[in-house]
């Protein structure tokens, strides 16, 4: 049977522009069977929904995208029903956080060298309560006149190879994927086609991810073509991994991906919607219909 899931979201907790609760609102009306609110570092997203998405018809599944490195990259991956209590992912969260306000700190003195002066103030404000991150910047620099719009601050000062790329003191991949799977979760490797890999780079990064117990492969996330999901489907099946979607949403927009994808798209190979029934089936099993609240 097909339904519409979603194993990779964000929310004001992070980057994205909703509320946790507002999030919540618009997958209950899109018809939404399963929900992950996987905000950058942060599980507060999700643990502000977490004891009311059953009354609104809406399976939350833990979720989280991690930061780490792999090779001299930035790799995310993204966790999926995991202990939020575990001690491991606990800490492990903690270190991002502060590796994202040092990051913060240095992105702010960067521009401060190239005239922007007041950067880290702003950004905190965008911020807010916040996990912090680029996109606050960007929206600082446009509030305060620097730049026209986000784009046009990414492509000058905050993009890959700009001043404010700055090279955060990432934990390794094997690191963060060692934390989901002590905390008893899904390890699954972010949007693979974003980082502009070669074949072969992304199939060493792929060999690397399941031997450190990576368990799944976004093979679609956010707006993409059919013959990249399908590549990225086979992909998933010769490294054992099990295909998981996401829209990756974070805002409304024209061009941006809306809220939830068919399951269909995972179907006929070995798939997270798949998992996640068998785990809550299995003896001791926890179905993410249920509440986490009596595990923490």
């Amino acid at each position: 049977m097909t339904v519409r899931v979603d194993f990779h979201t964000h929310t004001l907790a992070s980057d994205g522009a909703l509320t946790p609760a507002e999030l919540l609102g618009r997958a209950a009306e899109a018809g939404l069977a399963m929900l992950a609110v996987t905000d950058h570092d942060t599980l507060e997203g999700y643990r502000q929904i977490r004891d009311t998405a059953a009354d609104a018809g809406v399976a939350l599944v833990s979720g989280v995208e991690l930061s780490s490195q792999w090779s001299g990259a930035g790799v995310h991956v993204v966790g999926l029903d995991f202990d939020p209590e575990a001690p491991a992912l606990v800490e492990g969260i903690a270190f991002l956080q502060a590796a994202r306000a040092a990051r913060a700190e240095e992105i702010a003195a960067r521009l401060e060298k190239r005239g922007v002066a007041g950067a880290l103030a702003g950004a905190r404000a965008c911020a807010g309560s916040s996990q912090i991150g680029r996109p606050h910047f960007a929206r600082w620099m446009v509030d305060a006149g620097h730049v026209p719009d986000m784009g046009a601050a990414f492509d000058r000062y905050l993009g890959r190879g700009k001043i404010g790329d700055v090279k955060a003191g990432w934990p390794s991949l094997a690191s963060v994927t060692g934390w989901l799977a002590d905390a008893g979760g899904i390890a699954v490797l972010a949007h693979p086609l974003q980082y502009r890999f070669t074949r072969m780079k992304l199939r060493r990064l792929l060999t690397d991810f399941r031997a450190a117990g990576g368990r799944g492969l976004e093979i679609l996330s956010g707006r993409q073509e059919a013959t990249q999901t399908a590549a990225m489907a086979r992909l998933a099946a010769d490294f054992d991994l099990y295909a998981s979607v996401g829209s990756d949403f974070h805002h409304d927009g024209p061009y941006r991906p809306s809220l939830g994808v068919e399951s269909r798209l995972m179907a006929g190979v070995p798939n997270v919607v798949d998992l996640l029934q068998a785990r809550a089936g299995s003896p001791g099993g926890t179905s993410p219909r249920q509440s986490r609240k009596s595990q923490t």
